[in-house]
């Protein structure tokens, strides 16, 4: 670097710094595996797919430029919104209306001399398996565990035992207000986003009742607002959730509750973040997750030390609600995982249930959480979302019980998702009779 100018002079001193980490073993480096002659050169010709370009994904981009990846890929179908730019850094006002991942790619090529970033402003379903067979390592940034669940299957079922190149290591990251969790999955090897679906259960809804008679939080009277008022009075044709007119309404019924009931804390934006199911984003929870899964893509890309998932931990977790905590352990994989599993999962059921009541319930049980579950049994079909003609035709069973359908203790039946196209869901029946 030039002394009096400040500008680096050559590639060797950019990298310099980056380069005592990389290319140097530490004293928990495997020795049998770390080259450090090579990594440069890998990591240059490495290609990285970077899902989502949102508060975690600009962060995962910028991270990754400027830890010697030069071949980044990036996936994101949204574009920008006036209210994304308090925290996604890479865009500015002029960009509104946009797509995140021409911004944030543009953006990022123009300050790191040498990195390709291409984006893609689609789906990530959009593409098929020969797509994702190309990179070598994937890092999710995703607000949506659907898309987390379809990412997973897509690669756990990519995964051929006799060819090494058919693993495609994925990391993860997630933030929800002052908490955080970075996590790394080696495909069939380690526990996989399916595995750890319980950690991601829905939120219970609160009871019909309990906000027309008894409300006991803000929240109460705001839905009392959101699903009550709003029905009776109807004061527009339809919600809109982001016209600021609707919202002002429901945040004034909802305070109107809150005084009747003696309950503080009804505001202007709780009424938002409730009726829009907003989680609060912190820019620097973003800037620690994406510093944690950018440092798993450093040690896994160059050996240098161990990474999250090998041989032990693979799931760290930050929270800085009070303070700066973050704890790793190890989720286990689960045999009755169906994604990436071989056993049928256990599933309490009432044998009086009606087909249309089980299947109603995969949409709020944690261990499935399938929103449009086609459900077969050995020999026979019971109920299909679509062809629209099978659906008619096998529409009648859903008002038959489970016994009706011949449905016995132990039996299996598999059930599919639109969502999940290339996974049957695998569930073992044990009645229980309330």
């Amino acid at each position: 670097m030039d002394a009096l100018t400040g500008n680096i002079t050559s590639e060797q001193d950019r990298w310099k710094y980056l380069d005592k980490i990389r290319t140097r073993p530490g004293p928990n480096t495997n020795r049998q595996v770390f080259d450090g002659s090579n990594v440069v050169e890998y990591m240059s010709k490495m290609r990285v797919l970077v899902i989502g370009a949102g508060g975690l994904g600009c962060e995962i981009l910028k991270n990754l430029s400027m830890s010697g990846f030069r071949d980044i890929h990036v996936i994101d179908m949204d574009t920008i919104d006036v209210s994304n730019l308090n925290r996604q850094f890479l865009f500015r006002q002029a960009d509104v209306g946009k797509f995140k991942a021409e911004v944030a790619a543009e953006f990022v090529m123009k300050r790191v001399k040498g990195v390709k970033i291409t984006p893609y402003n689609c789906k990530i379903q959009d593409f098929d398996e020969d797509f994702y067979m190309q990179f070598q390592l994937v890092v999710c940034g995703l607000d949506s565990i659907e898309a987390r669940r379809w990412i997973n299957s897509m690669l756990v079922n990519m995964v051929d035992e006799e060819v090494e190149d058919t693993y495609k290591p994925m990391i993860d990251g997630g933030t929800e207000g002052f908490k955080g969790q970075a996590r790394v999955i080696l495909p069939t090897v380690t526990s996989c986003i399916e595995c750890q679906l319980d950690m991601h259960a829905p939120r219970a809804a609160v009871p019909l009742c309990t906000l027309a008679s008894i409300p006991r939080q803000p929240e109460h009277c705001i839905e009392w607002a959101h699903v009550i008022a709003w029905e009776n009075e109807k004061p527009f044709p339809k919600l809109d959730n982001d016209d600021p007119v609707h919202i002002n309404w429901l945040y004034q019924k909802a305070l109107l509750r809150a005084r009747e009931f003696n309950i503080p804390g009804v505001t202007y934006s709780l009424t938002q973040g409730v009726v829009k199911n907003i989680i609060p984003a912190i820019a620097a929870t973003n800037s620690v997750i994406a510093a944690a899964c950018c440092n798993e893509a450093l040690k896994i890309a160059s050996n240098c030390a161990p990474f999250l998932g090998f041989p032990d931990n693979n799931y760290m977790m930050y929270s800085g609600n009070d303070s700066i905590y973050t704890y790793t352990f190890k989720h286990e994989k689960k045999d009755d995982c169906p994604v990436c599993g071989n056993l049928a999962r256990e599933l309490t059921v009432d044998p009086t249930w009606t087909l249309k009541e089980l299947v109603d319930s995969f949409a709020t049980r944690p261990e499935a959480q399938l929103k449009k579950p086609s459900i077969r049994a050995e020999g026979k079909t019971l109920y299909m979302q679509s062809p629209p003609g099978l659906e008619l035709q096998t529409r009648p069973n859903l008002e038959k019980t489970l016994v009706d359908l011949g449905l016995e203790e132990r039996q299996e039946i598999g059930v599919t998702d639109p969502a999940f196209a290339t996974v049957m869901f695998k569930f073992k029946l044990k009645f229980a009779i309330k």
